[in-house]
């Protein structure tokens, strides 16, 4: 994967905001280790993890920022370090004061926390996202819905066509086959699975749709022969959790575990 920072115009912007004598807004975050972070994460987009915060669908979608938009990942991370704040296409993220004065164990890096937990808290109509709040409260604050998801792929990634394709019951190839099609287009594709089946190699007792991954590519789709009682098989690259995982999966616990997609292009 080519470092962003090869790109002048993102790197000069990092150096920009590096020299800047602005303050920052944010108790928990250190100048000078969040340009330290978001050079690491120029160079190497896996470096941005959602650590032990359920930050999954934030995560994917600033993933993709980094790879796709960079000196937009920098404009972000610059306001929002100095305002708190920053205007999308149609609307506007802004960090809470609760949020910027949240000064516990974040669980994650700096420059992760600062953007992943504004853009999970700018959806939430209830909860403040806060660093020491107890597990209940962090996990219903950080859930993420599909429309959700689709608003940050139009306002942050810029898509003009974004939908969602569930497969709760069914359809799982038709949406795999329009994902592939828009990843290999330049596209966006971010998935909605059970983790333990598809990414840890787990039996879940009740399997729920609580994870958001994004697609990279390299899908292949096996449709099952009913004559030779022969199965079908998935197999595709994602990313979660700062690394890139390889799915390859028989068709059945595929459909078990895989609850639809956002796909933007």
């Amino acid at each position: 994967m080519t470092s962003q920072l090869l790109n002048p115009t993102v790197l000069g912007a990092l150096t920009d905001f590096e020299n800047s004598k602005t303050p920052g807004v944010w108790a928990s975050v250190d100048k000078k280790q969040l340009v330290a972070e978001m050079r690491l994460r120029l160079n190497d987009p896996f470096q941005i993890n959602q650590g032990a915060q359920p930050f999954c669908g934030p995560a994917a979608i600033v993933f993709e920022l980094v790879r796709k938009q960079p000196l937009r990942y920098v404009q972000i991370c610059r306001s929002l370090f100095e305002t708190g704040s920053y205007t999308l296409t149609t609307t506007k993220i802004e960090a809470s004061r609760t949020l910027r004065r949240s000064n516990g164990r974040l669980r994650m890096s700096q420059s992760d926390w600062m953007v992943l937990a504004t853009l999970r808290e700018s959806e939430n109509s209830i909860f403040n996202i806060e660093a020491e709040a107890p597990e209940i409260v962090r996990n219903l604050a950080g859930m993420t819905k599909s429309w959700e998801m689709k608003g940050w792929t139009k306002e942050i990634l810029g898509y003009r066509t974004c939908t969602y394709r569930h497969t709760y019951l069914y359809g799982e190839f038709d949406a795999l086959q329009e994902a592939s099609a828009s990843v290999a287009a330049g596209g966006v594709a971010f998935a909605l699975i059970t983790a333990d089946g598809l990414l840890r190699g787990k039996t879940p007792f009740l399997p729920l749709p609580t994870h958001w991954i994004s697609i990279l590519g390299n899908i292949s789709i096996k449709g099952g022969d009913w004559f030779s009682d022969e199965n079908g098989r998935i197999s595709m690259d994602v990313y979660s959790w700062a690394r890139q995982y390889h799915i390859n999966l028989d068709e059945a616990p595929f459909e078990d575990y895989f609850w639809g997609v956002v796909i933007g292009s």
